[in-house]
């Protein structure tokens, strides 16, 4: 199957839906209880407009209970579970690069005060140093994890850990520099 084209959001929700039919609010719940924001951007006012594209799309199937109080449930087609798979194994066998935006003002260096970028750079060691330990608290206060999300968490540890060993070393060759 070509690439299906789903969006981030899109393929996150489908996924937590091919789990078990749900509800938005309880789509909320799971993203927030498994920590989901902090490998991807999905806000909770989206989540509707999502499930309305996943609807159309005819990736899931909402099915409203009799009772005005009733919350439409999703589940997934055969459709949203061939598009699902398809576009997981995409994602895991192939690479898109991502871009720091810490390249984007080193590539301003010689335009800026050296000491006020010196010091923005050692602001953003601190800031890296402390988002390490911020999911690194997370990961230990979710304990015990399935070994999938075990591997998000080091994934994500090891991004941190290089780009602060990368500011570390460039601050110790850029303050030697006149």
């Amino acid at each position: 199957m070509k690439k299906s084209g789903l969006t981030d959001s899109e393929l996150l929700l489908l996924g937590l839906v091919a789990e078990m039919p749900r509800h938005g609010y309880e789509l909320e719940l799971v993203i927030e209880e498994r920590g989901m924001r902090e490998w991807t951007q999905i806000g909770f006012s989206s989540i509707y407009f999502v499930l309305g594209k996943l609807e159309k799309a005819g990736l899931v199937l909402a099915e409203a209970p009799a009772g005005s109080k009733a919350r439409k449930t999703y589940s997934l087609t055969a459709l949203g579970r061939e598009t699902l798979v398809a576009q997981a194994l995409e994602l895991l066998g192939s690479f898109r690069p991502t871009y720091s935006s810490a390249l984007l003002g080193m590539v301003h260096w010689p335009l800026m005060p050296r000491t006020e970028a010196l010091a923005a750079l050692r602001n953003r060691l601190q800031m890296v140093s402390a988002e390490m330990e911020r999911v690194e608290g997370i990961r230990c206060e979710r304990q015990p994890l399935p070994d999938f999300v075990e591997a998000l968490f080091d994934f994500l540890a090891g991004q941190l850990a290089t780009e602060k060993a990368w500011i570390a070393q460039t601050l110790d060759y850029l303050e030697t520099k006149p």
